[in-house]
């Protein structure tokens, strides 16, 4: 007897991809775009087979990624910003809605939503995550998206 093993390969094969982009924090914001569309340009995808959907922060993304999965169209949704603490509360509760919303989307339609929002508490720590020191986040989240989209064909 043999173990079954069902894993997603990372090519973009005739898949369909929305970028879902936070324009707040965008000079951190910018560079996870350029890291998601180069990863999945790098691995099969073409222009046409992108589209970017500009929100206004993060806490807007779980309606907007909601319509688009509602609309159908795309084989995964990527979403991308970036959220600061501050020295309020406001930054727990927008990164735990946008996880939340995002996750409740993906679950009900079926639909791989790769989370690149960093959520951190420095904006240093923001300019590392998103293609310093700690990789490119928009890039790992594009490569999580590729995956998921070739393990549910898989699956199915």
């Amino acid at each position: 007897m043999s173990i079954t093993t069902i894993e997603g390969a990372l090519r973009a094969d005739n898949a369909r991809f929305c970028l879902v982009v936070a324009r707040w924090n965008s000079f951190v914001v910018e560079s996870l775009e350029k890291g998601a569309i180069d990863a999945l340009l790098r691995h099969g995808a073409s222009e046409s087979d992108l589209t970017i959907v500009r929100v206004p922060g993060a806490f807007e993304m779980p309606v907007a990624i909601e319509r688009l999965a509602t609309q159908g169209g795309y084989d995964a949704i990527i979403a991308l910003g970036a959220v600061i603490r501050g020295g309020t509360p406001h930054f727990d509760y927008v990164a735990g809605e946008c996880v939340k919303g995002m996750a409740q989307v993906s679950l009900k339609h079926g639909l791989p939503v790769a989370f690149g929002v960093l959520t951190v508490d420095t904006i240093e720590q923001a300019i590392e995550r998103a293609g310093t020191k700690a990789g490119n986040k928009g890039a790992e989240a594009a490569m999580s998206a590729l995956e998921m989209v070739n393990l549910l064909r898989q699956i199915d």
